[in-house]
């Protein structure tokens, strides 16, 4: 922390009786020599955030704001925060890019201009390439942090001017149309020069932005705290790839601070990350690519070790809120973070067309990716078309996973990744072809639509952090041997088969694994070596449809392959609909209520699937807060279905910002 934000801080704990709030405002018709107020207006939302204090509110009137907004000072807490706000009704943009001019009609459909590289000050675009630890694949070229757009479309960057002229499509893009239309840049000692093919428009006569701005909305500073966000429009970062084990930006982000609120807003084209939750510099900096070596993965537990040390706690970091917020057309994430979404809430988001372009690839994509993510709750999202939906790798201690709408994802819904629990799952829709991938143990499913397959994964070599129960303190390290997951009163309706030895349509996943009645340390064929161990499961009361196969061990289900419920998604307007069948297995299934006392603890951490506050976990109520029957609980997300079709409202597009 520095001098001026440590003097700052004394000194506003000392005077915070006194502190009277100030209400600023910002308009294009303002002047920065102005007094803030609404009849007379700074004019940059920078001048305000260079001057507000705790319990000040910043409002931003209708225009384009092309700047980074750098906040020097935080809240002190809830009641003192800074809030940053669009005006109410009106439609207010932050860009991190800047409109071209100028350009000259080059060869055949292709136009160029050359920039003065002054006009990038310290920051060039065009000469930072994309790197980072984790980013394995950029398919034989480099890539640059800077973006084309046209009428807020991007164009697709390529790394030969004659591959500019040939419009061919990029086969592994989700949009192969639009991968036809690409760009080119040279960087000398003077001048930036980018070509482009604009889809047969003439740019001059049309809105062509560049990126200029490595980010947003982002302090400078770590710990600057209780910030609100709301109600803008943000778009054009060019961030870089945010890896676990280095600083991780995003358009926009807390940077490394505690209790922020990001509410309301359209956030849209980074070059990797939207929201970034996640860590700061000083803990690592892409040493395994850099040094080469140690390898990525003993350098992320050294990460966690070193953030302990320098105070990561829940009293300095996370604790954030992200919600109503559509978030699209980010290459990396919608949202990521290491260590520093620790006890936040992300609800009620629309995150969608993440990693889509497919330009570069590495292994930190989807629509949400945390690591750590400890008493973190993740409910009420609608996450689709994505490369991957929701990545939850590394500590995921406490992290409930509850209300979600997964769809149309490429990959997978929910990849659970070396975590020891507990997590819980529960009154989920996941409806893509491939539902979960399952690469941990101690983990509840409860009461969740599963319509794709699930992947098992091993990782007895992958060891990873536990923590002690509420908190960040490390109380050891393990690999996972699978097993200790829960699974009670699911649907699986899997209508896809695969001769993958690791791909299952249902619980069949979990043939061969021992129940908590089975002395399952002799059992097991190498009952001397632990990493080979399987742990217990608990799988009871599920209903399966379709090609979805029981576990072979499962007490108590139903299996009806004859019946397929037909779920699927649908819009009408701004209303999103689950559309399902149900036959008469869906009340005839016998189940109980699922709380704490059933579920027990976690097998590595010995810690109980609980709420994040230390009560009781019941899953009394379903998605759509309607009161279960508290003696025999309808399975799935929904307790009152009638049989035959049901055509359910799941989510509001009206409650997120468009």
């Amino acid at each position: 922390m520095n001098l001026k934000l440590s003097v700052f801080l004394i000194f506003s704990v000392f005077m915070s009786h006194f502190l009277v709030s100030q209400e600023f405002h910002v308009s294009k018709r303002g002047n920065d020599n102005n007094s803030g107020t609404k009849e007379s207006p700074f004019k940059t939302i920078s001048k305000a955030a260079k001057i507000a204090l705790p319990g000040s509110s910043i409002t931003v009137h209708e225009g384009t704001y092309r700047e980074w907004i750098n906040p020097s000072f935080g809240g002190l807490n809830d009641n003192d925060r800074i809030i940053y706000q669009a005006a109410q009704g009106e439609d207010v943009w932050i860009k991190g890019s800047e409109i071209i001019t100028g350009w000259k009609l080059h060869k055949g459909s292709i136009w160029k201009v050359q920039i003065n590289n002054s006009f990038f000050n310290d920051f060039n675009p065009y000469e930072e390439i994309v790197k980072g630890d984790w980013l394995m694949n950029t398919f034989g070229r480099e890539h640059h942090l800077g973006e084309v757009y046209i009428n807020g479309e991007a164009l697709y960057e390529i790394d030969e001017l004659n591959k500019v002229f040939h419009e061919t499509a990029l086969n592994r893009a989700a949009d192969s149309e639009a991968s036809k239309y690409k760009w080119f840049c040279e960087v000398d000692d003077k001048t930036t020069t980018i070509y482009a093919n604009f889809k047969g428009l003439n740019p001059n006569e049309e809105i062509v932005e560049i990126n200029v701005r490595p980010t947003v909305f982002f302090p400078k500073q770590t710990g600057i705290n209780y910030i609100t966000v709301r109600g803008f429009k943000m778009a054009h970062a060019a961030t870089q790839w945010a890896p676990p084990t280095a600083h991780q930006e995003g358009l926009i982000g807390p940077n490394w601070s505690k209790g922020w609120i990001i509410e309301n807003n359209l956030i849209s084209d980074s070059k990797c990350t939207g929201i970034s939750l996640g860590k700061e510099s000083s803990t690592g900096q892409n040493e395994w690519t850099n040094l080469k070596v140690k390898h990525g993965t003993q350098r992320q537990r050294e990460v966690v070790f070193d953030a302990l040390s320098k105070g990561w706690s829940k009293e300095s970091i996370g604790s954030h809120i992200v919600r109503n917020n559509t978030i699209k057309n980010c290459e990396q994430a919608g949202i990521c973070g290491h260590l520093g979404a620790i006890f936040s809430e992300i609800y009620n988001n629309h995150i969608y067309n993440i990693h889509t372009k497919q330009q570069f690839f590495g292994y930190e994509t989807g629509g949400i990716k945390l690591h750590a993510a400890i008493d973190t709750s993740i409910h009420r999202n609608l996450i689709h078309n994505n490369y991957r939906g929701l990545w939850l790798d590394w500590q995921s201690q406490g992290t409930r996973v509850s209300k979600n709408i997964f769809y149309n994802n490429f990959n997978e819904d929910f990849f659970n990744e070396v975590n020891h629990g507990p997590m819980v799952v529960d009154n989920n829709i996941m409806l893509s072809e491939n539902s979960i991938i399952n690469v941990s143990q101690g983990t509840a499913y409860l009461h969740n639509l599963i319509g794709g397959n699930i992947l098992m994964r091993l990782a007895p070599s992958r060891f990873t952090p536990y923590h002690f129960p509420h908190s960040t303190a490390v109380a050891g390290l393990m690999g996972i041997n699978h097993g200790d997951d829960h699974f009670y009163n699911n649907i699986f309706s899997c209508n896809t088969s695969s001769k993958n030895n690791q791909l299952f349509t249902g619980l069949n996943a979990f043939n061969g694994f021992p129940l908590s009645s089975d002395s399952w340390y002799q059992d097991m064929k190498r009952p001397n070596d632990f990493a080979a161990l399987k742990l217990p499961v608990f799988i009871e009361s599920n209903l399966y449809y379709n090609k979805a196969l029981p576990f072979n061990r499962e007490q108590i289900n139903i299996v009806n392959s004859n019946f397929d419920p037909s779920a699927s998604i649908q819009h009408i307007g701004e209303k999103v609909f689950l559309k399902i069948n149900v036959d008469k297995s869906y009340k005839r299934l016998e189940t109980r209520l699922i709380t704490t006392s059933i579920l027990g603890s976690s097998f590595q951490t010995e810690t109980p699937f609980e709420n994040s506050d230390g009560s009781e976990l019941v899953l009394n109520s379903d998605f759509s807060n309607n009161q279960r029957d508290l003696k025999s609980p309808k399975p799935g997300p929904f307790e009152l279905l009638r049989i035959g079709e049901n055509k359910i409202e799941v989510f509001n597009l009206n409650g997120v910002k468009n």
